[in-house]
């Protein structure tokens, strides 16, 4: 049974016989790599007999567990657990794929009925009450300190979840508490469907050349490209994803239209109708504080953050605020010289949101002499995937080498053979680029398979997934700026599961709290930066960037950095508001607009995640009041690469294997903040986040925890 997978299983599933389910979704992987998911084998109609087998599989294994008239030892009760609902990891892994980047309807179906019955699954484990009596008697027997560091923490991490998940409840409270656990799953389920289902019903489409102006090539070739896809040759369609709707807010010049294309991307799951989401806010919100209740919490936010790093959501909303306060203020200064940039055009008109990203880029232009479009056609798409495999190779001595013949769930996706330094396979990399219908928006990683050794060397497959839209035929594929870093960015959890390297798979890889999971991706950001990888990155005629570029982008490093701080922040102190409201009754757009007001929000800026937008926090648990943790990890982040700056450069040998040895390839066997001093010799210091975004350093130095 692996816990960060709880989320699945049924109990109605307890009658299934697993050889009444397909088995290629349940049988052991089989290959040359450790064995490797067999996609081709894939029917949608096979998900929900196969997951209920699976389920059923997993049962049985925890009700022999719990019922072995045995003494509860380490190996019968917590090893038995790490063995338990293997097929059922098999199976809800290809299913998470499907329901992640190909959400047909058919998928999406199974996804609703499936929810509720997985989470009741979930429950009837961590509320088993033979099964926790052995766990707490494991917990707290002499024997424990006879165990290995690392068993001692996956001891603890058993125990402390099944407590946080209800095993000491009350029988009445316990059917409370799953009865609103199936609420939310099916709740969860129904958000990212809509939010996903306004993504591609809400395009903006553009029938003149006049609004095109300011677009790049590229920008408009993809546009007509899109509109010939569906159905609509001759028109240009800026399809409703991050990665379309960014660049075209900072290019277009024509003024409607960027209004047009902000109010569609700003206003996914709050149109009304079937796809609106406010409801389902308001829904999630109450279920989730009676449940904080029901566990002896005065709010969610305290519930989810007494596991945390920062262990108190009074402490999260101390660091937001240390960096809210300084970034509102410049970004007030930094409206101001936009304004007058409108001003001296006669613009007539005030600054606002769909006009930011616009103007910050001619001041950008007219500052620093940087036009980002200038360094686009640097940024091929390919080009810097060898770049971050470059820098991957520098620091951990990774070799990453392209495989065909395995099966993949789409014909985007490439694989490839990860070898350490010692030419020792490590793992694989599935790597699935772009945007299609049914895939959710965004990037991210996911881990396939977690790397263990406590049964075996077992490698990990990890994966990258984003939404890039592809080019002309024929065309490279090229990308911005941001988007580049946001690869290097996902990469980073990709290599903190390859470098893993622990006995147990419940606390391999990123299977770390959530405020620290970030940081070693955040910190990977940095690398992409470095003059090693820019010189990696060469535009169609084979040409480097030119030296008087990079100058450029170093000079304006700083430039506009208060936009992207209260962007995100917002709605990270929006996250924690919402969750320290207890069981006040909550009205999405009513709390959105008083909280951002008392805030100070300025007017020309969005949160980065409008609430019935922020798939983080209501399309699952993962990143409920804890949306705060990018911030804290970018101070860990900011902190730990000027380690390697004071050792003499982003490539130290002897520092970056310090952070193999006390970061990337612990898991979750080391207390974080532990994991942290090892590593730096202190607890973090938010000076370095503050010197990097260019805001003022107390003179006194503060720390995180």
């Amino acid at each position: 049974m692996k816990l960060h997978l709880l989320a699945g299983a049924c109990l109605a599933a307890a009658a299934v016989s697993a050889a009444a389910a397909p088995a290629d979704l349940l049988a052991p992987w089989t290959g040359p790599y450790g064995g490797e998911p067999n996609f081709a084998a894939v029917r949608v109609a096979d998900f929900k007999p196969a997951l209920e087998a699976g389920m059923a599989s997993e049962m049985a294994e925890i009700n022999a567990i719990a019922n072995n008239p045995a003494a509860p030892t380490f190996d019968n009760t917590i090893v038995a657990l790490e063995k338990a609902g293997d097929a059922l990891t098999r199976v809800q892994t290809i299913f998470g794929i499907w329901s992640s980047n190909l959400k047909t309807p058919d998928v999406a179906a199974v996804e609703t009925e499936m929810a509720p019955k997985l989470s009741a699954f979930g429950d009837a484990i961590t509320q088993n009450p033979k099964l926790f009596a052995r766990i707490d008697a494991v917990y707290n027997s002499p024997a424990k300190a006879t165990l290995t560091a690392e068993q001692q923490r996956l001891v603890w991490v058993y125990w402390r979840r099944f407590v946080q998940q209800g095993a000491k409840l009350s029988p009445a409270d316990k059917k409370t508490f799953s009865a609103n656990n199936e609420k939310l799953a099916t709740l969860y389920a129904k958000f990212a469907q809509n939010e996903l289902a306004d993504e591609e019903r809400y395009v903006l489409t553009l029938d003149s050349p006049a609004q095109l102006k300011g677009l790049s090539k590229a920008q408009i070739d993809a546009a007509a490209a899109e509109g010939v896809k569906r159905g609509q040759a001759g028109k240009w369609l800026i399809t409703n994803t991050r990665s379309a709707m960014e660049p075209f807010l900072t290019y277009a010049d024509d003024r409607p239209s960027r209004e047009k294309g902000f109010r569609l991307w700003t206003m996914r799951g709050d149109n009304g109708g079937a796809t609106d989401n406010n409801a389902i806010v308001t829904q999630i919100l109450a279920l989730r504080a009676a449940n904080a209740k029901l566990i002896g919490y005065p709010t969610f936010a305290h519930w989810v953050l007494s596991d945390r790093m920062a262990k108190t959501p009074e402490t999260a909303m101390a660091l937001e605020l240390a960096a809210w306060k300084p970034a509102v203020a410049q970004v007030h200064k930094d409206v101001a010289v936009m304004q007058a940039v409108v001003d001296q055009e006669h613009g007539g008109f005030r600054i606002a949101p769909w006009d930011y990203r616009y103007y910050a880029e001619k001041v950008r232009k007219a500052k620093y002499d940087l036009d980002l479009n200038e360094v686009k056609p640097y940024l091929q798409l390919d080009h810097v995937r060898e770049a971050m495999f470059f820098a991957a190779n520098k620091v951990y001595g990774f070799t990453f080498t392209k495989v065909d013949g395995l099966s993949v769930f789409h014909p985007d996706v490439t694989v490839y053979e990860v070898k350490g330094r010692d030419g020792k396979h490590v793992g694989l990399w599935y790597f699935d680029p772009y945007a299609r219908p049914g895939k959710n928006s965004g990037a991210w990683m996911n881990a396939l398979r977690e790397q263990s050794t406590y049964a075996g060397d077992v490698p990990t497959i990890v994966s990258n997934n984003a939404n890039f839209i592809k080019a002309a035929p024929g065309a490279p594929v090229t990308i911005s700026f941001e988007d580049a870093r946001t690869m290097f960015h996902e990469f980073g959890h990709a290599l903190h599961g390859l470098n893993s390297n622990v006995a147990y798979p419940t606390l391999s890889g990123t299977n770390t709290v959530r405020d620290f999971v970030e940081f070693p991706s955040q910190l990977n950001e940095n690398w992409f930066t470095t003059p090693e990888v820019q010189a990696m990155l060469v535009n169609g005629a084979g040409q480097p960037l030119p030296a008087a570029l990079v100058d450029k982008i170093k000079a304006a490093d700083t430039f506009n950095a208060a936009f992207g701080v209260v962007e995100a922040q917002a709605s990270a102190i929006m996250d924690l508001a919402l969750h320290l409201a207890g069981s006040t009754p909550i009205d999405p757009k009513a709390f959105e607009t008083k909280e951002l007001a008392d805030l100070g929000m300025p007017a020309e800026i969005v949160m980065r995640h409008r609430i019935p937008q922020f798939g983080h926090v209501f399309s699952g648990d993962g990143y409920s009041a804890g949306y705060y943790g990018y911030l804290w990890a970018a101070v860990l982040d900011y902190d730990a690469f000027e380690a390697f700056t004071e050792a003499g450069g982003p490539y130290d040998p002897a520092v970056a294997k310090r952070l193999h040895d006390t970061i990337t390839s612990v898991g979750n066997t080391v207390d974080p903040a532990v994991a942290y001093r090892n590593f730096r010799g202190r607890d973090p210091s938010v000076n370095a986040y503050l010197r990097a975004k260019g805001f003022p350093v107390p003179v006194a130095g503060a720390g995180t925890d």
